[in-house]
């Protein structure tokens, strides 16, 4: 009886640090991606990624829904709002972007 509950304790705790190792690889991938593009498509990049940050937006709220304990929770919230940031910071340079090929009055 004692080792069919073990397996059971430590499968949330499991797939969390599991997530949190995938998230950690990501994040060191996407950054050493990123060094590696020209100064001058930045820009355009960050104005292609909208659409994926909006996605990104979904899996938060997802994320933060089906938390099955407080810390998994927090998480999603914080990935709720640094999607968000990244989202809203993604079309304000797009603006300003597409604003510097209007012609000036």
């Amino acid at each position: 009886m004692a080792s069919d509950s073990a397996p059971q304790k430590y499968t949330k705790w499991t797939a969390l640090v599991a997530s949190l190792t995938i998230f950690v690889l990501a994040v060191f991938v996407g950054f050493e991606i990123i060094t590696k593009v020209p100064p001058t498509l930045h820009t355009p990049l960050m104005s292609g990624s909208n659409a994926i940050s909006g996605i990104s937006i979904v899996g938060a709220l997802l994320a933060t829904a089906l938390g099955e304990n407080w810390f998994a929770s927090m998480l999603g919230f914080l990935a709720i709002i640094l999607a968000t940031v990244n989202v809203v910071g993604g079309y304000m340079v797009t603006n300003r972007m597409l604003s510097m090929f209007k012609p000036k009055r």
